[in-house]
This record gives structure tokens, C-alpha cells and sequence, in this order.
């Protein structure tokens, strides 16, 4: 065992106990300084190499959701699997590439080609991590996760050979697809367990396995269009179709019964996201009077940006040891993302300003962001509460 491990009441250890802890940390600083250094060049303050309207889509897609992917699904797994965590050293060298990456895209021309290495060097390590822990415990349910994680590498990896925005794209719909995959298998089975310990019927929550695999089918079809660029009808029914088919399996979970517990209730709502992304989505498609990527900030900033906060907020409690509860003031934290996403997205339909609504949503954003690092940080750098490892 390595130094970092045998000191765990260092909170500088601690964080490297268990790959959520660090993680989760860094989700909460990326989303809090991403967003005002892109204001700050959009302003007329400089830029990163590449074009700052292409550096921000970058890392407030690939740049923030590996993060927490990492944190969740290298955590999850080992719950999944009864093996093993990442921890101690190694943990520190897969975080450092991850933030070596980060730091790399921020430098000159000269950094690019080192910094786009590492940039595509984090998802094959941590698709290898999963990958080691499925095969162990023989769990070949969980090797889809595993090809998403490769898709999105793909995508990656296109992106900075062209340069195309529309990879991007993929990426936001294939973290809607993880939403739908990972999202789909806890939500309903926590609202479930919730109605049971309160008293209510946890039958209430119905899942269709067969509208599961419906949805993942259509909303990998989605993905697979939007690389194509194609238009029209038939495309737009197959969004419309992913859509409703997340509208039913949402509506199965009775989330309206859950409307007393914050950290359920922000699940379902990212969801909704879910459904009103792939909407806007197939409106763009179908040609309607709708703003072409308007669907981006719905599944961005409202989808991922709310299932990112209402997961990590959840395991931060769960995996150290403490009671599942919402910590004091993260409601507002709750509401704020919720508001951020909305108001960014009217601002792309034009129904408020674009300036304004755009410093309204980032405002929102950040308190969301910041709320949460002062809350949760000193949970995540602390030992848990039960006396138990990780």
C-alpha cells in the first residue's frame, strides 16, 4: 500500500481514497472556472488555441462529463462488481492526466499536439479500468457502458482530426444516451426504495424492459443522424420517437411521488431534460422555427448539467458513510441549475435577450456549482463518517 493510502486522515488522501472523491471535486471546479473564462475571451480577453467557441464546447462537454463519468462509473463499478477500488497513486496519476489535458487546451500551439495526447489518452485508460473490474466479476450486463465510453472517445478523437462542432454534438446526445442507461437503471429502483421505507407502495414505479432497450435503440439512431447531418421528416420522427419513448419509461417512475426528497426529485427532472432535448431535437430536424441548437443547451446545461449535480450530491452522502439526505442550502443549489438550463435555452429560442439571458443562466450556473463545492467539498476530502475505508 502507497503512501497517499496509509495516510487517510490527510484530506489531501482522503481525496485519492476512492476515484468519486477527487473526481467529484474536480467536476465542481471545472464547471465553476470553465464557464467565465470562455465569457471572458467571448468579452475580447484572448483564447485558448483553438477558437474559444470551440474550446468551451469542447471542455463543457468532454472536458467536464469525463470527470464525472470517471468519478461515478470507476466507483460504481466496484459496487457492481464487489471489486476493488482505483485509489492511492494510481488514482492520482489518472487524475493528473485528466487535468494535465485540461491545462494543455488552455496553452499555445506549441502544447496542442501533447495536450490533444493526453486529451485522448483518459477514456481508453478509464474504459480499461471498468473493462478489468466487468471481466473479473464476470458481469457482461455492464459491457455496454464500456462501448459508450469508447463511442465518446471516437467522437473525441474525430473532433480534433476536423475540428467539426458536430462531434461535439454526438457527444452531448451519447451523454443523454448514458443518462438513459445508467439514469434509467437508478432512478427507478431509488424512487422505489424510497416508497418503501416511507410507507408507500414501491410497485407504483413500473419499468418496461422492452421500452428500455427501445429507447437506447432510438436514441442511439439520433446520435447516428446527427454525425450524418441529414434533415427532414423521417429523421425528425426518429428524435420524436426517443423523445416519447423517455416521456412513458419517465412517466412509469412516478416521480410526482417523490416530490418530498431533493435528491430524487432532481432525477427525474434531469430526465425531463432528457425528453425535451431529444424534442427540440427532431423540431430542428423537421425544419420548425426552432433555434438549430437549442436542443445542445437542453441536454447540456439541463440534462447532463442537473443529472451530474443530483448523482454526485447523492454519492458524496452515500459513499462516506453519512445519512441520504440533501445537505442544508443545495436545494438552492438544486433550483439554480434547474433555472440555468431553462433560462439558456429560452435565450437560444430568442424568447429572452441573448445577452442578458446568457449572463443569467452563467450566473445561475455558477451558484448552482459554487453551492455545491462549499457544501460537499469538506464531505469528500473528509474520512467517512462510519470509520470504514475509501
Amino acid at each position: 500500500m502507497d503512501q497517499i493510502s496509509r495516510s487517510p486522515r490527510r484530506p489531501w488522501a482522503v481525496l485519492f481514497a476512492f476515484p468519486f472523491r477527487i473526481f467529484f471535486v474536480s467536476t465542481g471546479v471545472a464547471a465553476v472556472l470553465l464557464l467565465p473564462l470562455w465569457l471572458w475571451w467571448l468579452l475580447g480577453g484572448g483564447g485558448p488555441a483553438m477558437s474559444a467557441l470551440l474550446w468551451h464546447q469542447h471542455e463543457m462537454t468532454v472536458g467536464l462529463l469525463n470527470a464525472a463519468i470517471a468519478g461515478f462509473l470507476l466507483t460504481a463499478v466496484c459496487n457492481w462488481t464487489g471489486t476493488a477500488p482505483v485509489s492511492g497513486r494510481a488514482l492520482l496519476a489518472l487524475w493528473g492526466l485528466w487535468l494535465s489535458a485540461r491545462l494543455g487546451l488552455l496553452l499555445g500551439d506549441a502544447w496542442q499536439l501533447l495536450a490533444v495526447s493526453l486529451d485522448l489518452a483518459f477514456l481508453p485508460v478509464v474504459a480499461m479500468l471498468v473493462a478489468r473490474r466487468v471481466w473479473t466479476a464476470r458481469q457482461a450486463r455492464q459491457a455496454p457502458l464500456i462501448g459508450v465510453l469508447l463511442a465518446l472517445w471516437g467522437l473525441d478523437v474525430a473532433f480534433h482530426w476536423s475540428g467539426d462542432p458536430r462531434f461535439l454534438h454526438g457527444v452531448v446526445l451519447l451523454g443523454a444516451l448514458l443518462i438513459l442507461m445508467v439514469g434509467g437503471r437508478i432512478t427507478p429502483a431509488f424512487t422505489a426504495n424510497w416508497l418503501r421505507l416511507h410507507g408507500d407502495d414501491p410497485e407504483r414505479v413500473r419499468r418496461w424492459p422492452a421500452l428500455d432497450i427501445a429507447g437506447l435503440v432510438c436514441g442511439l439512431a439520433v446520435v447516428v443522424l446527427e454525425l450524418t447531418a441529414w434533415r427532414g421528416l423521417a429523421v425528425a420522427l426518429a428524435g420524436l420517437l426517443a423523445a416519447l419513448i423517455a416521456a412513458v419509461r419517465l412517466a412509469g417512475w412516478a416521480g410526482w411521488r417523490v416530490r418530498r426528497e431533493p435528491l430524487l426529485w432532481i432525477l427525474h427532472l434531469g430526465h425531463l431534460w432528457v425528453v425535451l432535448g431529444f424534442g427540440l431535437w427532431a423540431a430542428a430536424k423537421a425544419g420548425l422555427p426552432v433555434a438549430p441548437t437549442a436542443w445542445v443547451h437542453a441536454l447540456g446545461a439541463g440534462a447532463i448539467g442537473t443529472m451530474i449535480l443530483g448523482v454526485i450530491t447523492r454519492v458524496a452522502m452515500g459513499h462516506t458513510g453519512r445519512p441520504m439526505r440533501l445537505l442544508p442550502g443545495m436545494r438552492w443549489g438544486f433550483l439554480a441549475i434547474l433555472a440555468a438550463g431553462l433560462v439558456r435555452v429560452l435565450a437560444g429560442l430568442g424568447v429572452v435577450p441573448w445577452l442578458p439571458g446568457l449572463w443569467l443562466a452563467a450566473a445561475l450556473w455558477l451558484l448552482a456549482w459554487l453551492l455545491f463545492l462549499w457544501l460537499y467539498t469538506p464531505v469528500l476530502a473528509a474520512p467517512r463518517a462510519d470509520g470504514r475505508p475509501g
